[in-house]
């Protein structure tokens, strides 16, 4: 079984809506735990002893390998989806472990920051939604089966639609010329009280200019 498979199997879970064109498949090796991701080493500072922390070796291996993948991934498949600060996405994944009782919260970080590290699907995975959509076990070919795509959502609206419909409205309003702080959080995630659905309680409506 496939995430692929797995994942369309239950597209209406999902949502996908129409996102399957931004859609990335990447399979990545079993990455270290996060316990195997950083070590410790100390050092003399001042005459005093001082722990500095380093990337670990099998960490780095991982990182490079799974990078060449997922640029990979990106140029075969055709991903099209800008890179953007505030676009979020879904990455969820199916678990094929190679024995029981692994824990895959532990398998999450060294992953998602080999991706960071590529600069090929976002700057930095604050944006990233993971999600763990099955776990399975497969002695002979442990590995992660990854399905990315961008999340419906803008800011604090559902869709870009809602978005529309509310920003629509700021055109009237005397704020929007004056990049209104509001819009602007709100488009930035911000949960604000002016904010109810589709209508902002600090709307003005803009003075007309009477003739003379």
């Amino acid at each position: 079984i496939s995430v692929s498979a797995f994942l369309l199997n239950r597209s209406s879970d999902l949502d996908l809506g129409g996102l399957m064109s931004n859609i990335l498949h990447i399979t990545s090796p079993m990455p270290p735990s996060v316990n195997h991701y950083m070590g410790y080493r100390m050092i003399s500072s001042g005459g005093k002893p001082l722990a500095v922390q380093y990337t670990t070796n099998e960490a780095k291996k991982y990182q490079k390998n799974f990078g060449e993948i997922v640029i990979d991934a990106v140029e075969r498949q055709g991903w099209n989806v800008p890179i953007d600060t505030k676009q979020h996405f879904y990455v969820d994944a199916v678990f094929y472990f190679p024995r029981a009782r692994m824990d895959c919260n532990n398998y999450w970080k060294v992953m998602l920051d080999a991706i960071t590290h590529t600069q090929r699907i976002w700057m930095d995975d604050d944006v990233v939604c993971e999600r763990a959509q099955a776990i399975f076990y497969d002695a002979k070919n442990p590995r992660i089966e990854l399905t990315i795509h961008p999340v419906d959502y803008i800011g604090v609206f559902e869709n870009s639609s809602q978005l529309d419909e509310f920003e629509s409205n700021c055109i009237g309003c005397n704020r929007y010329t004056r990049n209104c702080s509001i819009l602007r959080n709100a488009k930035s995630g911000r949960i604000q009280d002016e904010i109810n659905g589709t209508k902002c309680s600090k709307f003005k409506p803009k003075k007309e200019n009477k003739e003379n």
